[in-house]
């Protein structure tokens, strides 16, 4: 049995140091490790990741992170990111990673993701400059993703990611703002890559649960709509477990 616990949509701000970490005392007892997925902070600002850097510290067990549109507001997505590292945080962007578990190897395929949409209302790479480019850093986003996802040679595949893959995630969100919030190309590469679930957050008024069209379980962990601080996913014999 491998235990993921995840959450997303934290929003982290410079007046929230000490609220968190104590409903993380007892990750270890509960999880074998923790994805984040995305928005951790307010605006992305230093002084905000300093902040989530800390709550983080002392969780042991492994830390897996993407990042989220609010962590890139204040253009210094590189910073927090490197101040997340430097307490052991491992952020992903087109990038994987490998937990050991007594249960198993997890790989975590990570990449913030971006919108588009999902069929019959999708965006397309047609007409100004700025659209072609909101289309293709969705695009390359899933490209990015795919890869990851295949590169792993391990027990169980995660996509975390923190736009979604699923539009069955997004009901409850405005029907017209489902293109800001996630894409059918996130969806293709969960599936093309084979994954055991895909994790994100970013729909605070979504659904707790769907899947691809491939049938790849989705689960959404914005904190928002979870209304605690994580929920923990099982896994048995590489399969989601509800």
């Amino acid at each position: 049995m491998i235990r993921i616990a995840a959450v997303g949509d934290i929003h982290l701000g410079t007046e929230s140091r000490g609220k968190l970490a104590p409903a993380l005392a007892d990750l270890p007892d509960r999880s074998d490790l923790l994805l984040l997925a995305g928005d951790l902070t307010h605006v992305g600002s230093p002084e905000e990741a300093e902040v989530v850097a800390g709550e983080f510290t002392n969780v042991r067990v492994p830390v897996i992170a993407v990042l989220g549109n609010h962590d890139y507001q204040s253009d210094h997505a590189d910073t927090v990111t490197d101040i997340l590292t430097q307490v052991g945080i491992r952020v992903l962007e087109g990038t994987s990673t490998t937990v050991e578990t007594p249960g198993g190897t997890v790989g975590i395929a990570g990449t913030k993701g971006f919108g588009g949409g999902f069929p019959p209302a999708m965006a397309s790479c047609f007409g100004e400059p700025e659209m072609k480019a909101f289309v293709r850093t969705g695009e390359e986003a899933a490209r990015s993703l795919r890869s990851a996802l295949v590169e792993l040679d391990t027990d169980v595949r995660v996509a975390l990611t923190h736009y979604s893959p699923s539009r069955d995630t997004l009901e409850g969100e405005r029907p017209e703002i489902h293109a800001f919030l996630g894409s059918i190309a996130l969806a293709e590469a969960v599936d093309e890559g084979h994954s055991t679930v895909a994790i994100h957050g970013h729909a605070h008024v979504g659904s707790l649960a769907g899947s691809t069209p491939g049938g790849t379980p989705v689960r959404n962990v914005a904190m928002p709509l979870l209304g605690r601080a994580y929920a923990v996913f099982e896994i048995d014999d590489g399969h989601l477990i509800g």
